[in-house]
């Protein structure tokens, strides 16, 4: 009986799910010998991770050239997270990461089933040979990544509260996590404030802004890079 449930051990390493060899998820045995027209799993995957949802903001302001919507719940680090029921909460970057930061050559986000922990790298941003950590909002279990993102993350720049998502989450400590969140004139506030320290960051290094403050058009970085990577990630990213 142990050598046949060694021999089995052996054999399901040998035969892994033809989803984590994609590296769509952590490992996983395939328990259908690869038929998967007859796998619970696989449809599972198709229905939760390729997940081509829209977010529509219900109202959006601009602060200096940003973009706010209201009603989604915003994290220091420039990520958000919008509550969509069942304790499901989708997340993405704001507004300010990308138009200072991006936009980004490749995106990395934890596989389905991986734990994210509020206020602990999640994702990875890469640019120019640069990367950054980017934190997460909250806490819990991946359920779903936007795989549009993966094969081409300059599709979020444009449109970073829609199809700009990055993952939905099943929040663990849902009501503990957004307390620590901001939403609406809290949000408002900060970015008021980061907004500052960005054109005090940009004075520092280019010299006087115009009268009229001006505006972030996008891509910041791009233009002026003399302002340097780090800088600006840790202004944005907080990590």
């Amino acid at each position: 009986m142990e050598k046949e449930r060694e021999t089995g051990n052996r054999l399901d390493a040998r035969r892994p799910c033809k989803r984590h060899v994609e590296g769509y998820i952590g490992y996983r045995p395939c328990t259908h010998d690869y038929r998967c027209d007859d796998c619970e799993f696989e449809q599972f995957f198709l229905d939760h991770y390729r997940v081509h949802a829209v977010v529509q903001p219900v109202d959006t302001i601009k602060i200096r050239g940003f973009d706010v919507p209201q009603g989604y719940y915003f994290h220091a680090g420039h990520t958000w997270a919008k509550v969509e029921g069942d304790q499901t909460v989708r997340i993405g970057l704001d507004d300010f990461a990308f138009k200072a930061l991006g936009p980004f050559d490749r995106l990395d986000v934890p596989l389905i089933g991986k734990e994210i922990h509020q206020d602990r790298p999640a994702v990875t941003v890469y640019r120019d040979g640069h990367r950054s950590a980017v934190l997460s909002p909250l806490s819990g279990i991946v359920t779903a990544v936007n795989q549009d993102l993966l094969e081409d993350a300059r599709a979020a720049f444009d449109h970073p509260y829609a199809d700009g998502w990055l993952l939905t989450a099943h929040a663990t400590a849902l009501r503990s996590d957004l307390k620590q969140l901001m939403i609406d004139q809290e949000t408002k506030r900060f970015m008021r404030k980061e907004v500052d320290e960005l054109f005090g960051l940009i004075e520092e290094t280019l010299g006087p802004m115009p009268n009229d403050g001006g505006d972030i058009r996008g891509d910041l970085y791009g233009e002026a890079p003399e302002i340097g990577w780090d800088r600006l990630s840790r202004l944005v990213f907080k990590a």
